[in-house]
């Protein structure tokens, strides 16, 4: 199975960090070397690409799956149903694609103040001019808000300097913090976000049905990070906390049940030569009431208190490889077992 990633750019590192994080990491010669491999997936070939490549390689079957920004999948795919996202938000590369003017449009502030404006100039005789990198996106949000009198202006530098240099009378571009937009004496609209974007896990469900031995190892990556992604809030802790019997330690526990995990406490025996009414009490843990449930356990008498933040949560069924499962069955006309 091909799995094509970012080679450089915003999501160039942080996507190889990502999945070393995930337990996947990615082996890569050198640099210069457009291939790699992940040791703890054999089988999977990874394909180093721009990120502007990464959807039409996907959707073409030049790679099964891929990692890339949202903002990306969206503008350059196809409706087809050819390329889906499996994991929507890999949570990181979060960024916004915003409508930003110049500071000195004191008067437009919203997104209906730019209605009223674009259909001000379409009675002057003129169109407002907007400079994008994502075309497609941007006139669907544009119609959608009834907003049809306008020019894109495609663009693929520093988009920010377009009113100044009079090519654009305003822009549309991905920020990540606004400070650049400030910088360029811009603002961006209320109600003015046209996307919020992250990095995401896409995949071409008709290339991935034709081997069942891809559909294997598709489904390892999606689970493996799927469950990276799910325990990332959570820690597990342990304590040794001494009661007459397993039931009344659960219902000491049990007295504050939003700190008593996930669904309870787990409560077992401990085996000493010394002392017979000690337990071990188990917990998941949510990281931001990690110092409550330390403190509940200690009012309950714990003792030998452990936390370890989680690597992996999985449920009964992935969510994500299932609803990849249901495309690859409606592309099929019929149920699709599982791999």
């Amino acid at each position: 199975m091909r799995l094509v990633i970012p080679s450089d750019g915003e999501l160039g590192q942080p996507t190889m960090n990502f999945l070393s994080e995930c337990g996947v990491k990615v082996s890569r010669p050198n640099a210069r070397r457009y291939t790699g491999s992940i040791p703890s997936l054999p089988g999977v070939d990874v394909l180093f690409q721009r990120t502007a490549d990464i959807t039409g390689q996907v959707e073409e079957g030049s790679a099964e799956m891929g990692i890339t920004g949202l903002d990306r999948l969206m503008e350059y795919r196809h409706d087809d149903g050819s390329v889906v996202a499996v994991i929507p938000d890999l949570e990181y590369g979060r960024c916004e694609y915003v409508l930003a003017v110049p500071d000195s449009w004191l008067d437009v502030t919203a997104i209906d103040d730019l209605a009223d404006l674009a259909l001000e100039f379409h009675e002057r005789g003129r169109q407002l001019r907007i400079a994008t990198k994502y075309p497609r996106l941007l006139r669907r949000y544009l119609f959608e808000r009834g907003i049809n009198y306008f020019t894109l202006v495609p663009a693929s530098g520093a988009l920010e300097a377009a009113p100044d240099a009079g090519y654009a009378d305003l822009i549309a571009d991905l920020t990540a913090t606004g400070t650049t937009l400030r910088e360029n004496r811009l603002k961006t609209l209320d109600d003015g976000t046209i996307l919020t974007s992250q990095a995401c896990l896409i995949a071409n469900p008709g290339a991935l049905a034709a081997s069942s031995a891809n559909l294997q190892l598709a489904q390892a990556l999606i689970e493996t990070l799927e469950a990276h992604l799910r325990a990332e809030p959570y820690y597990r802790i342990t304590a040794n906390v001494q009661g007459r019997s397993a039931a009344d330690v659960s219902a000491m526990i049990l007295a504050r049940p939003e700190i008593a995990g996930i669904r309870g406490p787990t409560v077992a025996r401990v085996f000493s030569v010394e002392e017979e009414d000690w337990y071990a009490v188990s917990l998941l843990i949510r990281k931001n009431r990690l110092l409550d449930a330390v403190a509940h356990l200690r009012e309950c008498g714990g003792v030998d208190i452990a936390a370890a933040q989680l690597s992996y949560l999985f449920k009964g069924q992935s969510p994500a490889f299932d609803a990849l499962m249901a495309r690859i069955a409606a592309r099929n006309g019929g149920p699709a077992d599982h791999a």
